[in-house]
């Protein structure tokens, strides 16, 4: 139970109701999965390989987890934003930190409700691995020039799936996919309910489907399993807290700023209110859910959040043509470079040779030259912040200008 009163919502954040906590404490007791858990010999894999298999030491989502890990794709989180870009502040959160906080989160909150850990985990790790360089808005800028181009729609959680299965080809289970696809924590729901999906074949038409339709598939996704869902509900709870500490440490808004009358201490507030709120609603149910009262208050506080942190960080204000111009000048010249065949261009030498090489462990090619605008994108939302900004400054001089860093000391 949290010391702290939110003014906006003083009724919750009082803990689990005697009966769930003892149902809480013997669930964890006995150490077996709960009645609507994913068990391990449930994994689905779009290959049956030796190489694959759940063993006693490493069971199936264990292996999902290692996997997503050890890709350098992972390893480049810890270099794009989460929100705040273009600050030397080493306090504040990148991508490769919240990765973690939503793992820890919906793992606090898995543990309870007796589900896989392991497979909250590697959904939980995996879920923004597809994520562009200077976060939402660097996704936007993607997204508004691919569109354009190619009709189609660029979305972090769909490119997240295509690094996981086509570009690092690694073989991972369809539950871990699914979670990773329909994470989207933009889209808040007060009960989530699984899907029922249960073959790669589903999967991939609802893959296809949000490339063609953006917003239109991705806005009715559902995970199949309850691991799944909780991922989802922990991304929002994860991030709405500590996004406003960063908003504080690094001096867009004061402790005063939120209605809440909480600061920067929200995040403490929100980490047991939230997770208490989706224990007790959840508890021993075949889906997620939040009481109408928390859910208003976890809108409530993300709304806030888009007034007064999001839409005024720097690539959402004065930086926003800038960086847009930037992105789409970009896309054309490694483009441009794909169709010349230039393999001294950067998008051969620092992204077909890496995946090529990736893939050759497993047998597998990249099929780069079937779809030139699709490599480009692949290439792009690679990149890390700094990566970005070294190659704007190599390939466009002048731009050196646009990107003005807050340094330590000024």
């Amino acid at each position: 139970m949290s010391s702290f009163v939110n003014l906006c919502a003083p009724e919750l954040g009082c803990g689990l109701s005697p009966d769930v906590a003892q149902a809480v404490l013997a669930q964890r007791r006995s150490g077996a999965l709960g009645e609507h858990a994913t068990p391990n010999a449930a994994a689905i894999r779009r290959l049956d390989v030796e190489r694959d298999r759940g063993t006693a030491e490493r069971p199936a989502f264990v292996r999902d987890a290692e996997k997503i890990i050890h890709l350098p794709a992972y390893n480049r989180l810890a270099g794009k934003t989460q929100v705040f870009s273009l600050r030397a502040n080493d306090d504040i959160t990148r991508r490769g930190l919240h990765v973690q906080l939503v793992s820890r989160v919906a793992r606090d909150i898995g543990l309870s409700l007796g589900l896989n850990l392991d497979l909250i985990e590697a959904i939980a790790l995996g879920h923004d691995i597809g994520h562009t360089p200077f976060g939402h808005a660097g996704e936007r800028f993607l997204n508004d020039v691919f569109h354009e181009r190619t009709g189609r729609w660029f979305f972090h959680n769909v490119q997240s799936v295509r690094v996981l299965d086509v570009l690092y080809g690694r073989n991972l289970t369809l539950q871990t996919l699914d979670g990773v696809i329909c994470h989207n924590g933009e889209c808040e729901r007060q009960v989530f309910e699984t899907s029922g999906l249960t073959s790669f074949s589903e999967f991939d038409k609802i893959v296809d489907g949000c490339w063609a339709t953006g917003e239109g598939a991705i806005g009715h996704l559902r995970p199949m399993t309850l691991e799944g869902c909780v991922v989802r509900i922990s991304d929002i709870i994860a991030y709405v807290g500590k996004d406003r500490q960063d908003a504080i440490a690094s001096g867009v808004v004061g402790e005063d700023a939120f209605d809440d009358g909480l600061g920067s201490a929200y995040n403490t507030w929100a980490l047991g209110a939230f997770i208490g709120d989706v224990v007790q609603h959840s508890f021993g149910r075949n889906r997620i859910e939040m009481s109408e009262a928390a859910f208003a208050e976890l809108a409530r506080a993300k709304r806030e959040n888009y007034e007064k942190i999001y839409n005024a960080s720097e690539l959402s204000g004065e930086l926003s043509g800038a960086f847009a111009e930037l992105f789409a000048r970009v896309y054309e010249r490694m483009l441009a470079d794909l169709k010349a065949g230039d393999e001294s261009s950067p998008v051969f030498r620092h992204h077909i040779v890496d995946v090529e090489r990736q893939l050759a462990h497993y047998g597998r090619a990249y099929d780069w030259e079937s779809d030139l605008d699709l490599t480009v994108v692949d290439y792009i939302s690679s990149m890390t912040d700094d990566y970005f900004v070294a190659l704007c400054e190599s390939l466009f001089p002048e731009s050196a200008g646009v990107f003005r860093r807050r340094g330590y000391f000024c």
